[in-house]
């Protein structure tokens, strides 16, 4: 766990002024804390705590009753700088059973990142059910504390993360759950929701392919795809990595996801992969 100290806030983002509501447009204000640091470089935010703030305020806009998301992809568009940040949310696609919903969050004057989010009307078919995706986790209580993780990366972010792995957990193909006790907005309440997709990108370096100090090769994602099939559950959440770097600068890390309820889901992340050494 990350470290506390009297001029840290429990918290990896603090609000910093007032939500603005205009023409249908939520505008919001943040400050990072060191909790919400990144791993490649001293003064950016990681993109798992990004993205799980960027969950809370979609969670925030205008909610509708027997909605779910179905999938959330981001883009970032330019380094996720520490520090104050804004986050603009907006439907692009209104409709009365499925609608788009469009975040962009911005740093030191221009858009880091965009956010873009189905939201599906729920509704009862357990007739059709079935489910076809056998790449699931051992059960937690079968999975032993892993420290490689918090000692391979840098960073609040991954400090703050508890894992436990799997015995088939290893480089290139992760098995690990994963928890985090800080809340994502100071003394505002973490939904299941925000604390899940606040957790997904750390998926990228649960267990790469490659040592990133020691080889000297960096494996940043571009982007982060979450596809749903539910709400996810409070607490741990599972993930079962495969990492592929290929031989011209590209990779992908894909993932299945998974919770105390079973499948949850997937997601993709896009490598810009270099050979610091050429």
């Amino acid at each position: 766990m990350a470290e506390e100290t009297h001029s840290t806030p429990h918290a990896y983002f603090v609000r910093s002024g007032a939500t603005e509501f205009t023409e249908g447009t939520r505008i919001s204000y943040f400050t990072s804390t060191e909790h919400a640091t990144g791993s490649w470089q001293d003064d950016e935010l990681h993109m798992a705590a990004v993205s799980g703030l960027v969950a809370a305020e979609l969670e925030a806009y205008e909610p509708r009753e027997n909605f779910t998301t179905s999938r959330i992809s981001f883009d970032i568009l330019g380094k996720l700088h520490a520090g104050e940040v804004k986050v603009t949310t907006r439907n692009i696609r209104p409709g009365r059973t499925i609608e788009l919903v469009q975040s962009t969050v911005e740093a030191q004057g221009r858009a880091v990142l965009t956010a873009r989010t189905w939201r599906l009307i729920s509704s009862d078919t357990s007739r059709a059910h079935r489910l076809h995706d056998d790449t699931l986790l051992a059960p937690i209580d079968q999975c032993s504390p892993d420290a490689g993780f918090n000692k391979r990366w840098a960073g609040g972010l991954v400090a703050s993360i508890q894992s436990r792995a799997a015995d088939d957990h290893a480089p290139g193909h992760g098995r690990i759950w994963a928890n985090t006790e800080i809340p994502m907005i100071l003394d505002e309440p973490t939904s299941p929701f925000a604390h899940a997709i606040g957790m997904i990108d750390i998926a990228n370096g649960l267990a790469p392919a490659v040592e990133p100090y020691h080889d000297e090769v960096y494996f940043a994602n571009v982007d982060l795809s979450i596809h749903l099939m539910r709400e996810p559950s409070e607490d741990w959440l599972g993930m079962a990595t495969s990492v592929s770097l290929g031989d011209n600068g590209l990779g992908i890390t894909s993932t299945v996801l998974s919770d105390s309820k079973g499948y949850l889901g997937r997601a993709e992340q896009s490598l810009s992969v270099r050979d610091m050494r050429a």
